[in-house]
């Protein structure tokens, strides 16, 4: 009975809970979408193949992205999804129709294959792009 009372007073905390987070989201892309002047990300590429690498052989690609909006472009983050990926890229805003770039880093020091994501979070119309590194890392013989 006990749980039954406790169930019933944490049901309506989360229904509020998820309730305001989807708010919060639909207002933060209402703005942006409704935005004529935003700013806009356009990779030349997200997905990017090394194929087979030695191990601990340099493995860089560096995705080009052009603002084909409006306004500055802000890459507010840039987030690997393990720690054998690190990106690096400018912290200056991109200027509509200038280009941009990251750079990926994946560390070959584990042998097998990989696929890894780098999700860039912007200010864009657009604002969360996945980008793909993969490839396979092999013992020199």
């Amino acid at each position: 009975m006990r749980n039954i009372i406790i169930l019933k007073s944490i049901i309506p905390f989360l229904i509020l809970l998820i309730s305001v987070e989807t708010v919060n989201c639909q207002i933060d892309n209402t703005y942006v979408k409704s935005n004529p002047n935003a700013p806009e990300i356009v990779f030349t590429k997200t997905i990017h193949n090394f194929g087979s690498l030695q191990k601990n052989a340099d493995a860089s690609i560096d995705f080009v992205f052009k603002n084909s909006g409006k306004s500055p472009l802000i890459l507010k983050s840039v987030t690997p999804s393990c720690d054998c990926t690190t990106p690096d890229w400018s912290k200056d805003p991109i200027m509509p129709g200038k280009t941009g770039k990251i750079k990926v880093v994946y560390d070959t020091k584990e042998m097998g294959v990989f696929s890894k994501t780098i999700t860039v979070t912007s200010n864009a119309i657009t604002n969360k792009i996945e980008l793909t590194i993969q490839g396979e890392v092999y013992e020199k013989k």
